[in-house]
């Protein structure tokens, strides 16, 4: 349990505020939802209010069997100009109280780890829609997302080093995976802001289009979703995201034992059946 007046419980209280302005936007669309942060005039900044907003968002999101697809994005300019420095000033402030930096790790866990984590271990298939500077925590959960596309306006901004800080909430996992162990710690010395054309050379995200078209392109990858069977996409997601830690025999292994339960499907069985009768004909 935390103690009283904790740091981390001040940050909970003032996040939890029912006065406290909405600074997440939740819009449903038949198996979809389009998630903005929504503090456009501070980028959308991880304010205790927006965190604990979006937490409780995608929470209810992935508790919904009807929704299939979360796409996660910003109200421009900006995805997220990541922590809130008023937040971390605070924080180095309290350093000295009985808790340490217990209290801050509790913030980084709970909170900002908390989101990552429901992302990658929901069966619900999130997809980051960049239109702007992406930085910080709001730019690790967009790594953690399943996919990640990109406004021509979008900027990846590897603000850890400027900070004295380090990769943080998975994104050091992300970015060993993607770039190698020397891309991503040159990425790290760098601290250079990639524009969307190089975040896709370099495989940070999977599509780059116009900045009118962002939402758009999001939500056709919504729609190849939406025609896969259900189960299959479900299956999938775990097994992937297992397989990029596991060596090869041991993919295997995850594989075979999953296929199985696929053969049960009848979506599986229509398909066998159509391609049957089409040869037939």
């Amino acid at each position: 349990m935390t103690r009283s007046g904790s740091l981390y419980q001040t940050m909970v209280a003032s996040g939890d505020d029912p006065d406290a302005p909405r600074r997440v936007r939740v819009e449903r669309r038949d198996d979809r939802a389009v998630v903005t942060l929504d503090e456009p005039h501070r980028l959308n900044v991880l304010s205790a209010p927006l965190v604990r907003q979006l937490r409780c968002a995608l929470r209810d999101l992935d508790a919904d069997p009807d929704v299939r697809s979360v796409v996660l994005t910003g109200a421009d300019p900006g995805f997220s100009a990541g922590g809130d420095l008023k937040m971390m000033d605070a924080a180095v402030e309290q350093l000295d109280a009985p808790e340490g930096v217990a209290d801050v790790w509790r913030w980084i866990r709970r909170e900002f780890g908390g989101i990552a984590r429901l992302i990658a271990g929901s069966e619900t298939v999130f997809v980051a829609a960049l239109n702007g500077a992406a930085a910080g925590v709001g730019l690790a959960w967009a790594l953690t997302c399943d996919l990640v596309i990109a406004s021509e306006r979008a900027e990846i901004v590897p603000a850890f080093g400027r900070l004295g800080l380090i990769p943080e909430v998975g994104a050091s996992w992300a970015l060993t995976r993607r770039l190698g162990y020397q891309g991503a710690f040159a990425y790290y010395l760098r601290g250079e802001h990639i524009d969307a054309h190089t975040a896709y050379r370099m495989g940070l995200v999977q599509e780059v289009v116009t900045h009118d078209r962002l939402m758009e392109a999001a939500d056709e990858w919504c729609s190849r979703i939406s025609e896969m069977p259900p189960h299959a996409v479900a299956m999938a997601k775990p097994l992937l995201r297992a397989a990029s830690d596991a060596n090869w025999a041991d993919a295997l292994t995850l594989e075979e034992f999953a296929e199985p339960t696929c053969f049960t499907t009848a979506a599986f069985a229509d398909s066998v059946h159509s391609m049957l009768n089409r040869e037939a004909d």
